[in-house]
């Protein structure tokens, strides 16, 4: 589907009233869009990839408290996260996209691809667990509460990342996949800011943010750098909605803001898209005036992780770690 098509359909679907632009847009979704299969795989990769991060970094992941800010369609994450030992993960979301019937058919994909899934997990899968699961598929008497009860997952929706209400200190790992691109950069801001409050002395913050133009993963004709030409204004037009919003951060700019938190990054590990970076040095794109100062480096730059840690106050660092 052409990706000017696609921004006519969600900004009108996102027009309708609360609960009839929900349930339409997943079944849209389940139709012709991403849902129409359910595949954990990515998401428990991204959880495997968050812990595999927090132990680089010389901390035990294992009975820790997981805070997960998106928790989307499925709580995939935070069952990777119970697989891997994790004691309980609270995660949040602004919109209600969490289904049951989706969880349900994740857990047939593990059933039936159990050697594959054990595989991605390697030697860090707690095995009773995985059992524990399994066994609770197969009684076939599945209700979402009663596998969120089973993995230690509190779901929160609607749930204000930046308001969690949590006790001070209450987590150790404050994460998000593929989230942060979707979030108005003052919001961002404000949710760093209470993850600063809520976090232990010796927690991590965990994130993975993908810059690309999201219309590009369905569209192959355009670049994952084709919304860096527009303005705001007219970006907006095309993706202001809330099924599609991305702020357009580019990875030094989201760096600054970690900065800006009071935060010391550790690490970064970031992947750069050859296309965009061809593009950019064939001086063929047109970017718009808001990119035109950043490098064809940082321009390029698809998606990174990012793990750092509270500080308390500001740090200087080069966009390019």
């Amino acid at each position: 589907m052409h990706w000017k098509v696609k921004a006519a359909i969600q900004n009108t679907i996102s027009i309708f009233p609360r609960s009839v632009s929900y349930s339409t847009y997943y079944r849209m979704q389940r139709l012709v869009g991403g849902l129409k299969r359910v595949n954990p795989v990515e998401r428990f990769v991204a959880g495997v990839q968050t812990w595999r991060r927090i132990m680089k970094e010389g901390r035990d992941p294992a009975d820790k408290v997981f805070f997960e800010v998106g928790t989307g369609t499925t709580p995939d994450v935070p069952l990777a996260f119970w697989l891997l030992g994790a004691k309980r993960t609270i995660t949040v979301d602004v919109n209600p996209y969490l289904k049951g019937e989706l969880v349900r058919e994740t857990l047939e994909y593990i059933d039936a691809n159990q050697n594959d899934v054990t595989a991605l997990f390697g030697e860090l899968l707690q095995h009773k667990r995985m059992a524990d699961l399994l066994q609770f598929h197969r009684r076939g008497a599945f209700t979402l509460r009663g596998l969120l009860d089973l993995c230690s997952i509190e779901y929160i929706e609607p749930g204000d990342a930046s308001r969690t209400g949590l006790p001070p200190r209450s987590i150790d790992f404050h994460t998000s996949y593929t989230v942060f691109e979707h979030i108005p950069p003052a919001v961002l801001a404000q949710i760093l800011e209470e993850g600063n409050r809520i976090i232990r002395d010796d927690g991590l913050f965990v994130h993975m943010i993908d810059y690309s133009d999201h219309f590009s993963h369905s569209d192959t004709s355009i670049s994952s750098i084709n919304f860096l030409q527009y303005s705001d204004e007219e970006w907006a037009g095309y993706a202001g909605n809330r099924y599609m919003y991305m702020n357009r951060l580019r990875h030094d700019d989201v760096l600054a803001l970690f900065q800006s938190a009071g935060h010391r990054i550790l690490a970064t590990t970031h992947s750069v898209d050859e296309r965009s970076r061809d593009l950019l040095e064939s001086g063929l794109f047109r970017l718009n005036a808001k990119f035109v100062t950043k490098s064809a480096e940082i321009l390029s730059i698809r998606g990174s992780w990012i793990v750092s840690e509270r500080t308390g106050r500001p740090q200087l660092i080069s966009a390019t770690q």
